[in-house]
């Protein structure tokens, strides 16, 4: 099978904004991994090469790149013209280099794409295959990773011209609101998401804060990822005597600003710190005299390496969030063998108290009862654990490609060609 994924971001620096980046990394390793060729379309790096064909099933195609040479803060810098391009450019070049020889050849051939900028592409590329009578003949799935940009998408075109999908059922129940009944299909995770930080390090952690209770959180600064939660449970665990120290790595949001006040008012001391090294040691060397600290905020790029040692190695990840259309770092922190401690809302993974701990209040001191019990009983933490990693493992990325992705594009499709008039071809062509 031949499969095009069709998203802003991608594997370059200049693509990366968030998970979408490593959704989509995940998903092209286990395409190729089960034997699928697999072509990232993509607003890529404008100074590296248009089509890149990292392996023999492999391709990257990086777009807009006129655009993004004027650009130079990342895939969503001048986003509305990358996005008319996208959608303008890409879909007819798609179809005659790329699907209509696949097709020709006998191939059966899926287009997935991601996110309210990929929306008139879909609609101009449905527009196209069935002006060539060759609609019934291409899966072509669109996903919604999160609710942004859902006020701008025309839902009753977009759910006319392609499947649509989501990340959990949770997110599928707020689209139901929309008038739409997407398909479930969860992230993934890659196998570096499984490895074990090096027992050395591991020990090293444990031994540098000695006596703290060591938290947690790493997202964007945004009120829906519960900032001022995890504070006031920082300060209550500090009036209970806990000694806590919360690592903290947010992103460029204006909201953090206003947590880094609110720990300030309530008595916390917070100390900033960079990394300077890859790895797990960069993450060790950050956390040295942290004794006056109540709140270690990390200022510079968290890596995989040290990311896994800091989940695996807190005593818990505070992932909850008011909103939360997946929860990748919950199931980031379970991979690796940590204690996560999710919101109630899409995270499906997530079994309160036997791989998990789930929150359904902004009060901390639930946070601090369960948290509690849990300390007082290390035979129930280390079987939470073994079990977070074991439900983790159901989601890697050749998992869910083989068990949710796959089954779908399987399934008997519609070989009529529906006319939907000149509204679609309007909204796909503007």
């Amino acid at each position: 099978m031949q499969f095009h994924l069709l998203s802003f971001e991608g594997p370059d620096p200049y693509a990366r904004a968030g998970g979408i980046a490593s959704r989509i990394d995940g998903l092209m390793a286990a395409l190729e991994e089960v034997g699928h060729e697999a072509h990232l379309w993509f607003v890529g790096d404008p100074s590296f090469p248009g089509h890149e064909q990292r392996t023999s099933q492999l391709h990257l195609h990086r777009w807009c790149q006129w655009i993004s040479a004027h650009h130079p803060l990342g895939v969503y810098d001048g986003e509305a013209g990358k996005e008319r391009d996208y959608a303008a450019s890409l879909p007819p070049f798609l179809l005659d280099q790329y699907l209509v020889p696949a097709l020709e050849s006998g191939e059966h051939v899926a287009v997935l794409a991601e996110d309210w900028q990929t929306v008139h592409a879909v609609l101009h590329l449905d527009w196209l295959l069935r002006a060539r009578g060759l609609r019934h003949r291409v899966d072509l799935l669109w996903n919604a990773n999160n609710s942004f940009g859902f006020e701008r998408i025309p839902w009753n075109l977009l759910s006319a011209a392609a499947t649509l999908t989501t990340v959990s059922r949770y997110m599928r129940q707020r689209m139901w609101t929309l008038g739409v009944d997407p398909l479930v299909i969860p992230n993934g995770l890659g196998p570096d998401a499984y490895a074990i930080p090096v027992p050395e390090h591991r020990n090293e952690l444990r031994r540098r804060l000695r006596g703290r209770t060591l938290l947690a959180k790493v997202a964007r600064w945004d009120p829906d990822k519960r900032w001022m939660n995890a504070i006031e449970i920082t300060a209550e665990l500090r009036r209970e005597q806990w000694k806590p120290l919360l690592v903290a790595r947010g992103g460029v949001e204006a909201h953090g600003s206003e947590v880094l006040e609110r720990a300030r008012l309530l008595g916390l001391r917070v100390v900033e710190r960079s990394i300077h090294r890859a790895g797990e040691r960069g993450l060790l060397d950050a956390l040295v005299r942290t004794d006056d600290a109540d709140v270690l905020l990390l200022t510079s790029h968290l890596d995989a390496a040290a990311r896994r040692l800091l989940l695996r190695g807190a005593h818990a990840v505070l992932a909850n969030s008011g909103h939360e259309p997946f929860g990748l770092v919950g199931l980031e922190t379970m991979a690796a063998g940590g204690l996560a401690c999710t919101g109630g809302t899409g995270e499906d993974y997530a079994a309160p108290g036997r791989n998990s701990l789930v929150l359904q209040s902004e009060d901390p001191q639930e946070f601090v009862g369960l948290f509690a019990r849990l300390r007082g009983d290390s035979m129930l933490e280390a079987d939470i654990r073994r079990s977070a990693r074991r439900t983790a493992r159901d989601y890697a990325w050749p998992e869910i490609v083989h068990r949710n992705l796959v089954p779908r594009l399987a399934l008997p499709r519609d070989a009529t060609e529906r006319s939907l008039g000149s509204d679609l071809q309007a909204c796909a062509l503007a």
